[in-house]
């Protein structure tokens, strides 16, 4: 199969898959596709139940590429990973399964309007969140795309008596929280090329999916021990 074919196969399970991320994982030694004498990529049914475990495993167990390259080597030997049991390739979406949302892209931004209609919030909504700056907008006034899932997050919370003030303090510590990890991704994203650029992207989604796994930890602790 060519990569096209390939990821035309993945994007029923994995719609934020694309050939970037593909040449991505390859460049990690996570696949070896073959190449031709004119050097395409050639993918075997084996090379593409081997890229099924590794998208499952960062989408559904948030395992860092290392973790899974350990993995696949054990499989590789004909073991069984040590510490997870030996993930599956996930079946076929049904018919009825909601497909999950494709991951915005870091420079993708929206307008007040379109951010207001795909978020599905009042204008009053977006303009408390911009009153205490939990949101704020661009260069042109444009949001960045993501502001369309912290509106509906923050409509979904005011359901709880949840408001705009109470988020003040959310965004406080997102903002701590990036310029932590920027000291990690900088090196990264200082690179050229299209592989460096990509290394750092992959390395942003596995930090932020463990650091919301971390937060979300925590406050199931803290909340558990608070009602024992």
């Amino acid at each position: 199969m060519s990569i096209g074919q390939v990821l035309a196969e993945l994007r029923g399970d994995f719609p934020d898959a694309s050939i970037s991320k593909l040449r991505f994982l390859e460049a990690e030694g996570l696949v070896e596709p073959r190449r031709t004498a004119s050097g395409y990529r050639k993918y075997t049914p084996a090379d593409v139940a081997r890229l099924r475990y590794v998208l499952v495993a960062q989408r559904d167990h948030y395992l860092p590429l290392r973790v899974i390259r350990e993995q696949l080597a054990a499989i590789d030997r004909g073991e069984t990973p040590a510490g997870t049991p030996v993930l599956v390739a996930v079946p076929p979406a049904s018919p009825d399964r909601e497909a999950p949302t494709t991951a915005p892209a870091a420079d993708e931004t929206v307008t007040r309007a379109d951010l207001l209609d795909r978020a599905g919030v009042a204008v009053a909504v977006l303009e408390d969140l911009e009153k205490h700056g939990v949101v704020t907008p661009g260069a042109g006034g444009r949001y960045a795309a993501d502001a369309v899932e912290v509106l509906r997050v923050a409509g979904a919370l005011a359901e709880f008596g949840l408001t705009a003030r109470h988020l003040r303090a959310y965004r406080t510590a997102a903002d701590r929280e990036v310029g932590l990890l920027m000291q990690l991704i900088s090196p990264m994203a200082r690179g050229t090329g299209p592989a460096a650029r990509d290394r750092a992207a992959e390395t942003v989604r596995e930090l932020s999916g463990l650091t919301g796994r971390l937060h979300a930890a925590l406050v199931r602790v803290g909340l558990g021990q608070t009602l024992r």
